[in-house]
């Protein structure tokens, strides 16, 4: 039966599929001291979850396995380091310059499992990225990769650039053995972290993650990070950019997942520009769209006073420095001094 499942996620676009156990027990204590440690900062969610996202069980009653399926994500598009390196352009992260990938991930899922129904009748539930589920943990379990220290999962053949879902099912699958680790002595990515917030191997302090910082985080960014951020104002994809396993990441097949709007590499004036309206029509069915407009510009405030001082630059912050947004209107007078300028001067 596991084969003819592989079969059906290949032919849905699935890279690969895994089943694991649902006794994550050992992985408890590694949450409840990251959890302690306050390194989820403002997502409380994760608090209130507790343990639950370690125990399957409690999460959908008589599930005995998950099965684990992975879909690459890297598209063809302006070179990451091209648009890093050019301070006037806006740097998206990867992941997020085409269509949401939950809205893809669930349907292809729903799919095989409705599949996997028609073969062998089974109570199921689907998840990517949508409920208290330790993805990386189980995905690490079933063979699909192993956990790198950026706490990502890595592969051999296909590097870190793919995005993970779940399907949990009452079906006593066989279940596939994990893969071994080979992070070796390599620390790329942790020197690669623009704010230090992988914190040691395999641990994240999300409070300085540029990805919390730009799309959890709904109050200000704090100022002593700010200059850190660069021109990244949705996510960030250091860690995975320099990460040796990368070199064998397979370009997406997935037309979904094609840049829209010309978001690998627009210009932080133009973007900053977007009306309320304008952010809407632009990312509607992006994963852009859940951090809202006021996010957005506070995000690309900070990238324009980390651009390199020009007309264009002081042009576009001077037309948001009476923002209706207080929180857009500070993040604004910032970048401004930043470039020795005032509100208004």
């Amino acid at each position: 039966m596991l084969e003819r499942i592989r079969q059906w996620g290949g032919e849905l676009g699935f890279g690969a599929i895994g089943v694991a156990d649902v006794d994550l027990g050992d992985a408890e204590a590694g949450l409840e001291a990251w959890l302690q440690a306050g390194f989820h900062g403002e997502m409380d969610y994760m608090l209130r979850h507790g343990m639950k996202r370690a125990r399957p069980k409690e999460l959908v009653a008589g599930t005995l396995r998950v099965i684990s399926a992975r879909m690459d994500y890297w598209p063809e598009a302006t070179p990451a380091a091209q648009v890093l390196g050019d301070g006037e352009r806006a740097y998206v992260s990867r992941y997020a310059l085409g269509r949401d990938y939950h809205k893809v991930l669930r349907a292809r899922l729903q799919k095989l499992a409705e599949r996997i129904a028609e073969a062998v009748p089974h109570a199921y539930r689907v998840f990517t990225d949508s409920a208290p589920v330790l993805e990386v943990e189980l995905a690490s379990r079933n063979g699909l990769g192993w956990r790198g220290k950026h706490t990502l999962l890595l592969d051999r053949a296909a590097g870190s650039y793919f995005f993970l879902g779940e399907i949990f099912t009452d079906l006593p699958l066989p279940i596939d053995p994990p893969q071994a680790a080979h992070c070796g002595r390599c620390s790329a990515c942790i020197e690669a972290c623009p704010t230090g917030a992988i914190v040691g191997p395999y641990k994240v302090d999300a409070r300085r993650c540029i990805s919390y910082l730009t799309i959890e985080l709904k109050g200000p960014i704090p100022k002593e990070l700010r200059p850190l951020l660069g021109n990244r104002i949705y996510g960030c994809d250091d860690c995975q950019l320099v990460c040796p396993w990368n070199r064998f990441a397979r370009v997406t097949r997935e037309a979904d997942f094609v840049p829209r709007q010309g978001l690998d590499s627009a210009r932080l004036a133009e973007l900053f520009a977007w009306s309320e309206a304008e952010f809407a029509a632009r990312t509607a069915g992006s994963p852009i769209h859940r951090i809202g407009h006021e996010r957005w510009l506070r995000n690309i405030a900070v990238a324009l006073g980390n651009a390199p001082r020009s007309t264009e630059v002081l042009v576009a912050l001077q037309a948001r420095a009476g923002d209706g947004s207080a929180l857009v209107r500070e993040h604004v007078a910032w970048a401004l001094a930043r470039h020795g300028e005032t509100a208004g001067g």
